[in-house]
């Protein structure tokens, strides 16, 4: 059997725990900042867990990450 191969784009997108969630940055910090409420902007700093609907989809993208 061979082996299975890691998406790339994934590799650099996500990092996992070791309790096997997996982290992400959080989204909506690219551009448009004038719109967003300054609580926003101080929430989305650093890094988030993903939800386990989300999670499920990036762990098929990095199958030995687990």
């Amino acid at each position: 059997m061979p082996k299975m191969k890691t998406k790339s784009a994934a590799k650099k997108r996500f990092k996992m725990t070791a309790n096997g969630h997996v982290k992400a940055g959080v989204a909506g910090k690219r551009h448009g900042m004038i719109k967003r409420s300054t609580t926003f902007t101080r929430q989305a700093t650093g890094t988030m867990v993903l939800a386990d609907a989300d999670a499920k989809i990036v762990k098929k993208y990095m199958p030995y990450d687990r």
